[in-house]
């Protein structure tokens, strides 16, 4: 279990990557190469779990850690869900283990994340429209989302530009449009109990996020996959006041690193009674790892 008084932070955005990087006939290993080289990430191999866990826990940050399932879409293979609640859980200490399922699969996915949370302790499941190629609104979606609702964890989508085929030739055939933020707006309101979590700054739909998350209580942002320098004034505006419980860390990991994060975040003109929430306590208060 995280003990809270051992860490520094919450970071509610990292990548399982490993083995999905093992199959040279599907294509991965090249969007990988494309992905490291858009964020400069400095590894030569993706880290494993273990690595990971290691990497967090000497510097004292827990960590929210997942797949994306796009196999239909892109024909990536799959890391399969289980695999990676059970690594996560060599290392309950610092890892918070979430799922990725692909929508499309309806009542069997719903199915599926049920007995994810039940058996394997899985505590959210993520989302990346733009890689599994559906709009977060289509109803479609609606069987798998009533299941994570009456589970009581959260969702977290992708919003915004992605690295993820940036600079390849058609974008690796990555659409964009998917990951407009405001097509979460529907799923607020017809799901008002879900935990929804808007990834990264969402670029170049900031305002909407923004808009989004004011109108819809159920809604949270993560500060993922930007580094803070490039964080727009409007954002940390609205984290600092109208969103300071709902703002939340995240790094992007292995494509950032945390404490490189941390490093230019304390840099940043953020009132010191604010950080706290956005580093830890609004993720802890998300997670259920605290009573207030």
């Amino acid at each position: 279990m995280i003990d809270l008084s051992r860490i520094r932070a919450i970071d509610m955005h990292t990548h399982a990557e490993e083995p999905c990087g093992c199959h040279a006939d599907d294509g991965y290993d090249d969007l990988q190469t494309a992905m490291a080289r858009y964020f400069r990430a400095p590894w030569r191999h993706p880290p494993t779990i273990d690595e990971t866990a290691a990497h967090y826990r000497a510097r004292a940050i827990a960590a929210v850690i997942f797949p994306v399932d796009a196999e239909r879409e892109t024909g990536y293979r799959r890391y399969r869900n289980e695999e990676v609640a059970e690594a996560a859980a060599r290392h309950d200490d610092i890892l918070i283990p979430f799922a990725s399922i692909d929508p499309a699969r309806g009542r069997a996915g719903a199915r599926d994340a049920r007995r994810l949370v039940e058996d394997f302790g899985i505590r959210g499941f993520k989302f990346h429209p733009t890689m599994q190629g559906f709009y977060p609104n289509d109803r479609m979606a609606w069987p798998l989302y009533e299941a994570i609702a009456a589970a009581g964890v959260p969702a977290l989508f992708h919003t915004g530009q992605t690295g993820v085929g940036a600079g390849m030739r058609g974008g690796a055939g990555m659409r964009l449009k998917y990951s407009n933020p405001l097509y979460l707006d529907d799923v607020a309101v017809e799901f008002p109990d879900l935990q929804i979590i808007a990834a990264h700054p969402s670029f170049p739909w900031q305002d909407e996020a923004l808009a989004m998350a004011v109108h819809k209580p159920n809604v949270w942002i993560d500060l993922s996959g930007w580094r803070p320098r490039y964080f727009p004034p409007i954002l940390l505006r609205y984290a600092q006041t109208l969103l300071r419980d709902r703002v939340l860390f995240g790094s992007d990991w292995p494509m950032i690193s945390p404490e490189g994060w941390l490093g230019e975040f304390a840099a940043l003109p953020v009132r010191d009674e604010v950080r706290p929430a956005i580093l830890k306590d609004n993720a802890a208060r998300l997670l259920g790892l605290t009573e207030s």
